[in-house]
């Protein structure tokens, strides 16, 4: 049927997506395998085609695509384009054959209907159109339809060239519907598979999809049965009107149910067999007249929730340190490359090392359509070698002191890979030699993954002990706060930043223009102004150093490192420039109370608790440097990742470098050379890239792993706003600043209480100016635990929603001791509970004192 111009609903199939559109080819997939459908034909893809190049319409609309799209003035000159007189019969004799009554004429577009893009109401349906000339007129209204402002804008966003899109439009036979409405095979709300969802409203289904009702809402297993039920408010009531359109009524307040469970359940089955059918949850409109029930349209459900998770304790256990990994949902390019072969490799071999298998990559990040759906916590499988784990960590904590890990040679020779790959330039490469640079990379991060396995062990038993001693002590309380504070490549890349805020307080006119220019605006200003020009050099020697640090987790190459998002760091600097908040020594604290125990007077015991001490002070912060020094790969594999993109750009496959992300690494890999691709496949690829980019954008809203399951455990305290894991003690009252990403980072200003969905190492600046901080996700042993312990500052980790329940300038007291998060009162306290908490020395707002 691809060259017809009109053809019934059975000629056509899901095949038939290039001339029946979206709606068209579910239609006549549905009609061919025998559901009830109401009679119909389309107007193909051909017709709007032959109307373009018969009219001259075509060469004008190209014009105006090439000057920028002016919706009104396209949609003008469908208004006076007239319908090709063959075209015309056509349409004319194809409504003949129906029967020439009142039919339904829907827009069917062929960017519609897709996985990750339903298009739903972007175009036109017109109702009750009766007539040989109102028939016409209703598909040429189509065909302009495709050229609204709100297609036009939904198409940019799911980034569809207008040049590539057409129309068909579906006739069909209009069902006077008694009922009618909407049908999901799955809560579109909880993703529950097991249930289906059934909206609905006397009159036609008009009412219900433009949202002018509100409706009967039905949640049904899947035989049928109700589980759930709310009355509709019957507000408007759109019924067919004798000789055409239709009109209104209402009767509001609403009468109960319209289905009985016979057709409830009907609906149900009709919508079990077309989710079994299509392979995917799908999204329904029916009609019931005269006892029988007419499937209208079926589409894929989008933006759709994954099943809901049920976490055992493990799962829990280990949860928030992988939301904590995952703050952002991968691109296809992170997960085949760098997590698979760098990351998460490491984790694999690392958990090999005492004979446990780490899930599969497609357990832990389920996939769908190509992008990566849900994290799922996962729960390695122990083997017979496990039972030897005691033995091999016993050995390899001897042997391995994580105090001397730098003197290790294995650590030289990763430095001396690094410093080779940071040396080649991928733009002098060819294709697959991009390609190996990317995979030398990989290979490098072998040598950290080496070190971690070697020297961990070390750090699991120096916690071990010094825990254990805490306890004989009955000193337990005090770990968490007397391993905080050790010396780590991070604290003294905070200190450096320190450094730099404190240039900028000495320059005022260097003060003012970090206090009057947004970041990438300060960046250019550094670079060409003169008197900035020792700051600007010691601003560059510092990413020199410290650049390769991620911006937002060390698991994304896709994500920015420091240098290659400058304007974060001076964020950073911006957040530090106003005075410190009065802050509590917490390690110093603890450290004067573990002293004071009489058996720590003797000086044999002091010396041997506070070696232990040091001892897991220098594993903790083994821990820290590696990671510090694992992100050190990140550069030059970005590099090789994006020089890959650039040459797909260049050849037309990608919009921008930065779509390779959208690719999997094996896909480049497979590529001869991918900046000289056969048309077929440059096409191939493009559509793959364009497809994935939908589904990504379909999924934004849905969180990867929604915290509040996470941390679902933790009830909230009576009369608090939050409840969390009580992760650095103390009490503050301050008002509420949050920071959702690293772009942000420049908003925080001293005093304030810094909430944010997720955090990593390069968040810890901020708390140098923090009065306390209250995390969505996280525990006791995250970064943001450690930094605030040492820091001295309240902190509340994995309250599940912070960043959603507290609000910008809200008045709050964070209690890090209790893991509460409580409204402040009149006099600036909180909760009735606990000592007054102090007033802020600090300025709340600007970077002065």
């Amino acid at each position: 049927m691809a060259d017809a111009a009109i053809g019934t609903l059975a000629e056509f199939g899901a095949g038939d997506l290039a001339s029946a559109g979206g709606k068209g080819a579910n239609l006549g997939e549905l009609v061919r395998h025998g559901f009830p459908v109401p009679a119909g034909f389309v107007v193909t893809t051909a017709a709007y085609a032959a109307l373009l190049a018969e009219t001259g319409l075509g060469a004008r609309l190209a014009r105006l695509l090439d000057d920028g799209m002016d919706g009104a003035r396209i949609r003008e000159l469908f208004a006076h384009a007239p319908v090709p007189e063959h075209i015309r019969a056509a349409i004319v004799a194809a409504y003949a054959a129906l029967g020439g009554g009142p039919v339904a004429v829907r827009s069917s577009a062929t960017a519609e209907d897709l996985p990750g893009a339903a298009f739903a109401g972007q175009q036109d349906t017109y109702l009750n159109i009766v007539g040989e000339q109102p028939v016409v007129a209703a598909v040429a209204q189509c065909w302009a339809s495709l050229w609204t402002d709100r297609a036009i804008d939904y198409r940019r966003r799911q980034g569809i060239d207008p040049r590539q899109v057409a129309i068909a439009v579906v006739v069909q036979e209009m069902v006077p519907a008694d009922t009618a409405g909407v049908m999901f095979s799955a809560n579109p709300v909880t993703g529950e598979r097991g249930e289906i969802v059934v909206d609905a409203s006397p009159g036609l289904g008009e009412a219900v999809v433009s949202g002018r009702v509100t409706p009967e809402h039905y949640v049904l297993d899947r035989a049928g049965r109700l589980r759930a039920f709310i009355p509709g408010g019957q507000e408007v009531v759109i019924r067919p009107a004798a000789g055409g359109g239709t009109h209104e009524s209402g009767t509001p307040g609403g009468t109960g149910a319209s289905l009985d469970p016979q057709q409830l359940a009907e609906l149900a089955r009709l919508a079990r067999r077309a989710q079994e059918h299509f392979g995917r949850p799908q999204d329904m409109e029916w009609a019931l007249a005269g006892g029988c029930l007419h499937l209208l349209q079926a589409r894929p459900m989008t933006a759709l929730p994954p099943q809901p998770l049920r976490l055992n304790r493990y799962q829990r256990m280990v949860g928030p340190f992988f939301v904590e990994m995952f703050a952002r949902r991968p691109y296809p390019l992170d997960v085949s490359g760098w997590m698979q072969h760098g990351i998460l490799a490491m984790v694999g071999r690392m958990a090999g090392s005492v004979g446990v298998v780490f899930p599969p990559m497609e357990q832990l990040l389920p996939e769908e359509d190509g992008v990566v759906l849900r994290l799922v916590p996962p729960v390695p499988r122990p083997t017979l070698r496990t039972l030897g784990a005691p033995v091999s960590v016993a050995r390899r904590a001897r042997r391995f002191k994580p105090a001397r890990w730098s003197q290790d040679g294995r650590f030289a020779t990763f430095l001396d890979n690094v410093q080779r790959l940071a040396g080649q330039d991928p733009r002098s490469l060819s294709w697959q030699g991009v390609v190996g640079l990317a995979e030398d990379a990989f290979a490098t991060m072998h040598g950290i993954t080496e070190l971690r396995i070697s020297y961990l062990p070390g750090l699991l038993v120096a916690q071990l002990k010094l825990r254990l001693h805490l306890l004989l002590l009955g000193k337990r309380h005090l770990g968490p706060a007397l391993v905080a504070g050790a010396e780590t490549r991070t604290s003294q890349a905070n200190r450096a930043l320190e450094e730099l805020a404190g240039r900028v307080r000495s320059d005022p006119e260097l003060a003012r223009a970090f206090a009057g220019l947004a970041p990438g605006e300060l960046l250019g200003r550094l670079g060409q102004d003169p008197g900035f020009a020792a700051f600007h050099a010691g601003f560059r020697a510092f990413l020199a150093e410290y650049g390769h640090r991620e911006t937002v987790s060390v698991v994304l190459s896709s994500a920015p490192t420091w240098s290659d998002a400058p304007e974060v760091v001076l964020g950073l600097i911006t957040s530090l420039l106003g005075e410190r908040p009065r802050a509590v020594d917490q390690t110093g604290e603890a450290l004067a109370e573990l002293v004071r125990h009489p058996l720590l007077r003797i000086p044999a015991g002091r010396r041997h608790v506070l070696s232990l001490l040091e001892a897991a002070k220098a594993a903790m912060a083994f821990r820290e440097d590696s990671h510090f020094y694992a992100t050190m790969v990140l550069p030059p594999l970005r590099r090789a990742l994006l020089e890959l993109g650039r040459r797909l750009h260049e050849a037309g496959v990608l919009v921008d470098p930065a779509d390779v992300n959208h690719l999997r690494f094996e896909e480049l890999a497979a590529m001869a050379d991918g900046g000289a691709l056969p048309a077929a496949e440059r096409e191939r690829y493009r559509r793959l890239v364009v497809a994935r980019a939908a589904k990504r954008r379909e999924l934004e809203g849905i969180a990867l792993l929604d915290p509040a399951v996470l941390f679902s455990h933790l009830r909230r305290a009576p009369g608090a706003l939050l409840s969390g894991m009580p992760s650095s003690r103390g009490r503050v009252a301050g008002v509420v600043r949050i920071i959702r990403g690293p772009d942000e980072f420049g908003l925080l200003r001293s005093g304030e209480i810094l909430v944010c969905p997720y955090t990593n190492p390069s968040w810890t600046p901020l708390f140098q100016r923090a009065a306390a901080v209250v995390v969505d996700t996280g525990g006791m042993g995250s970064h943001a635990a450690i930094i605030a312990r040492e820091y001295g500052i309240p902190a509340v980790m994995g309250t599940g929603s912070g960043t959603k329940v507290l609000l910008d300038g809200q008045s709050v007291v964070v209690d890090g001791t209790l893991g509460r998060v409580t409204a402040a009162g009149p006099a600036g306290i909180g909760s009735p509970a606990g000592p007054p908490v102090p007033p802020h020395r600090g300025p709340m707002r600007g970077f002065g004192p």
